[in-house]
């Protein structure tokens, strides 16, 4: 499974934005203390259920609090057929400290 850093995943983005997803699978409260905005919010249990939301054909950024959730997902979706499946390192907290730091920490 790959892995980028919130800069190159932030540099994507911008760069590609329709062939690029940003997946947040955080739980819904988390998403009420910080949030990237444009990410697509899919809890990382209803993953298996809401796969049909996904695009096979597009790189699909994974994103949680410090990776760890997110290295999961992309896992499993690497396995189920999406090839281009990233993970993204230090997650949220790595991104506010990284890419905006308007995004809080916590």
């Amino acid at each position: 499974m790959e892995e980028i850093t919130p800069r190159e995943a932030a540099d994507m983005l911008e760069a590609k934005p329709a062939d690029t997803i940003l997946l947040d699978v955080r739980e819904p409260m988390e998403l009420e203390l910080a949030s990237v905005p444009g990410a697509l919010h899919i809890p990382m249990g209803d993953i298996p259920q809401r796969l049909d939301e996904l695009d096979k054909n597009k790189t699909i950024i994974c994103l949680c609090h410090s990776g760890a959730r997110s290295a999961q997902v992309a896992a499993f979706l690497e396995h189920r057929g999406y090839p281009s499946a990233i993970n993204l390192l230090g997650g949220i907290h790595a991104w506010s400290l990284e890419v905006d730091s308007s995004i809080p920490t916590y």
